[in-house]
């Protein structure tokens, strides 16, 4: 007889003591119910298959991806080369497609279709990055706040409400103005650092939902460990409305970074970034719109996209709402 190990007996032990599935008559069950039946991410993954929405949202985040790892294919102009001579101010020529004149040129004489993709990077980038730096580290204070109350979940709970207190806005403003150089890695630590704590409460309320389950029970009574607990059972169980929360913030990070561009706190030249970009075409919006236009409408798409795959996400991981 093989080995059988500790952890390997507990879960099949919990498996053992499982609420058994109803059964169906093999002639009446449906043809997709006689394979294996689908989990909680295989239903919403059903769910998703059968969204415009998801789709729609899908397709416009992967050419934005593919804009911001790859720019060179859309464009050979260089977004930094001012032409002041020929070019200051010149109207879109909307019918020059990819070309440097398709969206005109700036109070310097830029592209702004060179600038508009090369400024996708830098907004991907901080979406990105401040996105999977509160999910883990907003998710790990969660997990382990919910899961062993206490002491602990007095600290870190007292401690998101300090930050809760803090303006969002207002205190990366603060944070960045400490900098001489604001780059994207700066940038993206000053947003994580105040923005982890609606991560934090989410997971915190999933885990303690998650550990009051029978199956978490059984196993914990037939000794599983406290580590195979947390990241086999609890885990997996309460990161639907963490993955759900962050996919909804990412764009508003986004669109954080962009304001705090605006304001002249967030990225500087020679950074391209869209909310540089609206801050100089603000200027020009009275005599030639299309400077503020393009960028401002770019940036709003970006941000539309994630909210929708955000919801799309939502419906799919929350039976209620199917």
């Amino acid at each position: 007889m093989p080995d059988v190990t500790k952890a390997e007996a507990v879960d099949a032990r919990v498996d053992a003591i499982a609420p058994p599935k109803a059964d169906a008559a093999p002639e009446q069950a449906p043809k997709e119910s006689q394979g294996k039946p689908r989990g909680l991410w295989g239903d919403a993954w059903y769910d998703l298959r059968h969204r415009p929405m998801f789709w729609l949202s899908a397709t416009l985040l992967v050419l934005l991806l593919v804009i911001s790892a790859f720019p060179g294919l859309f464009t050979s102009a260089d977004p930094r080369a001012g032409d002041l001579t020929n070019h200051y101010l010149t109207k879109p020529e909307l019918g020059k497609v990819f070309s440097p004149e398709w969206f005109g040129y700036d109070i310097q004489g830029r592209s702004i279709y060179a600038r508009v993709v090369y400024g996708t990077r830098a907004s991907i980038l901080v979406g990105l990055g401040v996105t999977v730096a509160i999910t883990v580290f907003g998710g790990l204070m969660g997990l382990l706040s919910g899961y062993f109350g206490g002491w602990l979940d007095s600290i870190i709970s007292r401690v998101t409400d300090i930050f809760f207190g803090i303006p969002f806005l207002l205190g990366a403003m603060v944070v960045l103005n400490s900098f001489t150089e604001r780059k994207v890695y700066v940038v993206i630590l000053a947003l994580a650092f105040l923005g982890w704590t609606s991560i934090c409460r989410v997971a915190r309320s999933s885990v303690i939902t998650a550990k009051q389950a029978d199956y978490v029970t059984a196993a914990r009574a037939l000794g599983a460990g406290t580590s195979r607990m947390l990241f086999r059972h609890v885990l997996p169980n309460a990161i639907a409305p963490t993955i759900v929360v962050a996919t909804i913030s990412l764009g508003g990070f986004i669109s954080a970074e962009a304001t705090l561009s605006y304001l002249g706190l967030g990225l500087a030249d020679p950074t391209i970034s869209w909310g540089i970009d609206i801050a100089s075409g603000s200027e020009e919006i009275r005599n030639n719109p299309h400077v503020l236009l393009f960028p401002a409408g770019m940036l709003s798409l970006t941000v539309f996209a994630f909210i929708m795959l955000g919801d799309a996400v939502r419906d799919a991981l929350d039976p209620k709402l199917r």
